[in-house]
């Protein structure tokens, strides 16, 4: 991580700990709301939660089928989390879009920051403007900064008023119009968000959303983007009405959909499958991660904020090979292509690092390596355990901040 955001998250986490509990969000007992002082019209449920055994099936089963029939080589493209590491990922889709071999994807999945780019790349390369706009021009500034500093009101470090304005901006009635005629046409946009108090992971049919149409459905869009990519601790959760078992309106706490899933492959009920389904010819799963994969060896400073900083990037790194290894091994059973795009371990990238030179600089490295070719890499089995030479881990004189 860059000393400057380092030493700002350093601050920050030391001024939260002084300020636990004072930044709450008042619920109803039970997550019960009173339909009378709440307005909701029912609509059909975009929710596909993860413990929902016979909707997850449905949707595979759905999936399936729209890629087994397509005109075209099935292609699904997966977005992963990765906060300001998304300005590479968006520069690799405008790249990719520049090289003239940018397909056309069946299906369009997005974690977090990558939640924010995939309404964009579901609707094509003619939408690549509103990608660089909302990563590589400056439109970041003061997300995360003193004056975006709520631990006093909110349950997060940061007031999430830049990046709500940022989702508001680009996610119009137009925009929904456009993602309702994909839809109609078989194709699937799927954003996924963490239920904290279920502990779960829910799929959004952004789709079946989108037709919908209305100030409903735009808000509860908008709404769903802001949860995906509102990472813990960091921002503030969003809250989303839903229906609990006993059909009461109820108030559910999601956050960055990165808590339990770095990105949506293959959906969870077909990656355990043991009876291989074979793949029509060249179907081929992009995944574009917005991070690193590698390890990264370095000093790491004796503090709390340090060793927290370290230890989240560690797990989340952790967590997402093992995503790829579970992902492969589905890919080799059943004859699909696993492609992988990530930021290359030596460039310094930080989540964090939400600073426009910072972004811009990432957002065109992405677009060169796309442009020449170079971006993608066809990942084969057995994916190898990749190992931070103890030669790169520097002098003890420069520790991480």
């Amino acid at each position: 991580m860059p000393r400057k955001s380092a030493r700002l998250l350093a601050a920050l986490l030391t001024a939260s700990l002084w300020l636990a509990g004072c930044g709450t969000i008042d619920r109803p007992d039970g997550g019960v709301i009173r339909l009378t002082t709440q307005t909701w019209r029912p609509t059909e449920d975009p929710r596909i939660r993860a413990g929902d055994t016979t909707r997850v099936e449905a949707l595979a089963a759905e999936i399936g089928g729209r890629l087994w029939s397509a005109s075209e080589t099935p292609t699904i493209l997966a977005l992963s989390g990765g906060g300001a590491n998304g300005a590479y990922g968006a520069g690799v889709l405008t790249g990719w879009t520049e090289s003239g071999t940018r397909p056309a994807f069946q299906v369009v999945t997005g974690v977090s920051t990558g939640a924010l780019a995939a309404p964009f790349a579901f609707l094509g390369p003619e939408w690549d403007d509103e990608l660089r706009g909302a990563y590589a021009e400056g439109r970041t500034r003061g997300l995360l900064g003193w004056r975006s500093f709520a631990g006093l009101v909110t349950p997060g470090l940061f007031d999430s008023g830049v990046l709500k304005d940022l989702v508001e901006e680009y996610v119009t009635p137009d925009l929904l119009r456009q993602i309702a005629i994909e839809h109609d046409k078989g194709r699937r946009l799927l954003i996924v968000t963490t239920n904290l108090d279920a502990q779960e992971t829910v799929i959004w049919d952004m789709g079946v959303l989108a037709r919908q149409g209305g100030d409903q459905a735009v808000k509860l869009f908008r709404a769903v983007l802001l949860a995906s990519a509102s990472i813990p601790g960091v921002f503030p959760p969003v809250m989303i009405p839903g229906v609990d078992g006993q059909g009461r309106l109820v108030e559910e706490m999601h956050v960055d959909g990165g808590v339990i899933t770095p990105f949506l492959g293959i959906p969870e009920s077909l990656l355990t499958a043991t009876t291989p389904t074979r793949a029509p010819e060249g179907t081929s799963l992009y995944v574009l991660i917005n991070g690193q994969i590698g390890r990264t060896g370095r000093i790491t400073r004796g503090t709390l904020p340090a060793i927290l900083a370290r230890a989240y990037d560690t797990m989340s790194k952790a967590n997402l090979r093992t995503s790829l290894a579970v992902n492969l091994a589905f890919a080799e059973r059943n004859g699909l292509s696993l492609y992988v795009a990530a930021v290359p371990d030596g460039i310094e990238a930080s989540s964090l690092d939400f600073d426009p030179v910072s972004m811009a600089d990432l957002f065109e490295r992405g677009r060169a390596s796309a442009a020449g070719g170079l971006a993608w890499s066809e990942l084969e089995g057995p994916m190898p355990e990749p190992v931070a030479a103890l030669d790169d881990m520097g002098p003890p004189a420069t520790p991480q901040d």
